[in-house]
């Protein structure tokens, strides 16, 4: 399987705080990795550093061979990288539709398979994004990142503070893009054992460095190691 992404001896932070230190690893195209870890471990500023919003002190980052730690956040976007940040960024004072049609680039991914994808958005296409819900305004995020047509998506707690039927809807949806689709995927989540039913590898952050990497089964199938490592198991 061909590789797609590769870190090597990463640090990064913000300013002259170093938040990262010496994060290596690798995703082979077409498979999801979860990103785990308690709070303020570093696991949103891996994913920052990713897509170009923060400030690396030394190492490297490359998707598919090409130098990413060179660019610029909108450069990173150019080159295949699709972010959905915790904010969601959203443009609030546009429609659902011009959100989508403002970021589209080429490629499979339009706003049409956006609004099949999640029905919702399609009911609400000509609404404001101040007028959606907090989960409609994460589908929409996530549809913004999607047509872009990106080759890495990374999703930064895209299941936090919603309701549970909402969040059924979009580990659906996630499961689909990556399994079906074949996106590659890095995602940040607190729900372990959700996200780990759908990811092939998992890494654990603690103070901005990796404890613990290994396939996703695996650690899903050793609540025990999770709770030492994150201390919730659940």
């Amino acid at each position: 399987m061909a590789e797609l992404l590769k870190v090597e001896k990463l640090s990064a932070g913000y300013g002259e705080a170093v938040v990262l230190h010496d994060i290596s690893f690798a995703l082979p195209e077409g498979q999801t990795l979860a990103l785990l870890g308690r709070n303020g471990t570093g696991k949103t500023t891996l994913i920052n550093t990713l897509a170009g919003a923060t400030r690396q002190h030394g190492g490297t980052i490359s998707l598919a061979g090409a130098a990413l730690h060179k660019l610029a956040s909108h450069q990173r976007a150019a080159a295949g990288i699709g972010w959905v940040p915790q904010e969601r960024n959203i443009f609030k004072s546009l429609t659902v539709h011009e959100n989508l049609t403002a970021v589209q680039r080429a490629g499979r991914w339009t706003p049409e398979r956006v609004y099949e994808m999640f029905p919702r958005l399609a009911e609400r296409k000509g609404n404001l994004g101040t007028q959606l819900s907090g989960g409609e305004q994460q589908m929409l995020a996530m549809g913004r990142a999607l047509v872009v047509n990106p080759r890495l998506l990374l999703l930064d707690e895209p299941l936090e503070g919603l309701a549970p039927i909402i969040v059924s809807e979009l580990l659906k949806a996630i499961s689909r893009i990556t399994r079906e689709e074949g996106l590659s995927a890095i995602i940040v989540e607190q729900h372990p054992q959700a996200i780990l039913a759908i990811s092939d590898q998992a890494i654990v952050l603690d103070h901005g460095t990796i404890v613990h990497a290994d396939s996703a089964a695996t650690l899903r199938r050793s609540p025990e190691l999770l709770d030492r490592l994150l201390g919730v198991a659940r």
